[in-house]
């Protein structure tokens, strides 16, 4: 670290909403968004789906003057949408995808061709190391049957575990990005209390945006405003959170939000709001924040950790009986097109053993029906395996929780016993002095 003055730096956010044929307005939109980004001057960019290789190839165009380093992190069958700009060189670059991710056959909702995923850019700013996180998680699309909840669990923990586990050496981690994630649900409760991220809306004294700090909202022409009735017209869904590591504090010293349609446009850069942050870094000569990556390292907040991390195993585990569940009725379809399809094959060779020249079923529907047996039996054998990858990855992360919740509660334990034997060794603190000074006079 060779800096000594205040470093001010500026991040943006925002889901720009862009899957071809699908979303409206789309081009007109991401002209719009590139003379956003050209303008505003910001020094780094985090958007999301981005799922056009056109609209990145148009972004990196236009904005190559002003942003000259840039990396589209791709991923799955249409891609992650995750693309970064930046006016700071990016010395690096990584990309974890999560290991859970929707279901193929829910194909209206398109999370698991997507590929959702985290990824993340080294930067050296004048001699800081600035760790930037940008991700998408999947999708909640009913809120009070949530099916993807243990999925979407699942990959807060395992960003959580990326950010903590590949930000040794950084000065200051910050991550952005869609979490679809309500700012008091478990996954968004589970990054924060496993990684001490720190929000930007609860942070700032200086915030400039829609009320509560939404990001999805009924004033945006291209969401459904019946559907956000029960949340007041809004939800905070999008975050730019940070935290320093390293003997600089870092502050946020402003953020704001785009406020629905663009002015003098009839509609907005997105379905989503975008958000805007502004950092303040000063070096100190002492770091702050959890050295080594060390997990849960404040022993005051043990105790909410062990729940947060308690309730999210629970959940898993809720997620993996029904993946079981969902994996042997896989099994039971699988085997019923196996017999049916041998029972087809025992009544093709009935005309090789007995006397009658000619098969006595119509040969039109026993094509057809042996068509289904073999297409049940196929697609039965592909929902098992899937099924398999799911319980076998709810069950990772299962043992995983139930691991870090016996290490958090052997720490609170030995924290207990450190404040015990403190106790025993200054039996007079918390003793009130006036009884004190009564019992020397004597």
């Amino acid at each position: 670290m060779t800096t000594s003055a205040p470093i001010k730096l500026r991040v943006f956010s925002l889901n720009c909403w862009g899957i071809r044929y699908l979303t409206k307005l789309r081009k007109e939109r991401f002209h719009m968004i590139g003379d956003l980004l050209y303008n505003e001057q910001f020094d780094v960019i985090l958007l999301q789906e981005v799922w056009c290789e056109t609209d990145v190839l148009f972004l990196k165009q236009k904005l190559s003057s002003v942003y000259p380093h840039s990396h589209h992190f791709k991923s799955g069958f249409i891609g992650s949408g995750l693309v970064v700009f930046s006016k700071h060189r990016i010395q690096d670059a990584f990309l974890y995808r999560y290991s859970l991710n929707g279901y193929p056959y829910m194909a209206q909702h398109g999370d698991w061709f997507g590929g959702k995923a985290v990824g993340k850019i080294l930067l050296d700013i004048s001699g800081l190391a600035v760790h930037v996180f940008v991700t998408h998680l999947h999708a909640e699309y009913c809120r009070e049957r949530d099916s993807y909840l243990p999925h979407r669990v699942v990959q807060a923990w395992e960003l959580q575990q990326f950010i903590r586990h590949t930000s040794a050496g950084a000065d200051v981690v910050i991550l952005g990005g869609d979490l679809n994630m309500h700012p008091d649900d478990l996954g968004t409760r589970l990054l924060r209390n496993c990684t001490g991220l720190l929000d930007c809306f609860t942070e700032t004294a200086n915030f400039d945006g829609c009320e509560g700090g939404n990001t999805h909202i009924s004033e945006n022409p291209f969401t459904n405003p019946h559907e956000l009735v029960p949340f007041g017209g809004g939800v905070r869904i999008d975050y730019i959170l940070f935290k320093s590591l390293g003997p600089v504090d870092v502050s946020c010293e402003s953020l704001s939000t785009t406020k629905g349609p663009i002015p003098g446009q009839p509609f907005s850069y997105s379905d989503h709001e975008a958000l805007t942050a502004e950092f303040l870094l000063t070096t100190n000569k002492k770091g702050r924040g959890c050295p080594d990556r060390e997990f849960g390292c404040f022993p005051d907040k043990l105790p909410d950790l062990v729940n947060t991390v308690n309730e999210a195993r629970t959940e898993v585990k809720v997620g993996l009986h029904c993946a079981e569940r969902m994996r042997h009725t896989a099994a039971r379809t699988g085997i019923m097109g196996l017999v049916l399809l041998l029972l087809e094959l025992a009544i093709a060779a009935v005309p090789l053993f007995a006397l009658a020249p000619e098969q006595p079923f119509p040969k039109a529907s026993f094509y057809l029906l042996g068509v289904l047996c073999i297409a049940v039996l196929l697609f039965a054998s592909l929902l098992y395996i899937f099924y398999t990858m799911e319980v076998k990855a709810l069950q990772g992360a299962e043992d995983e929780m139930r691991l870090a919740i016996t290490s958090l509660q052997e720490r609170l334990k030995e924290s207990h016993k450190g404040l015990s034997w403190g106790h025993l060794q200054n039996p007079i603190v918390g003793q009130d002095p006036g009884h004190l000074q009564a019992d020397n006079s004597t």
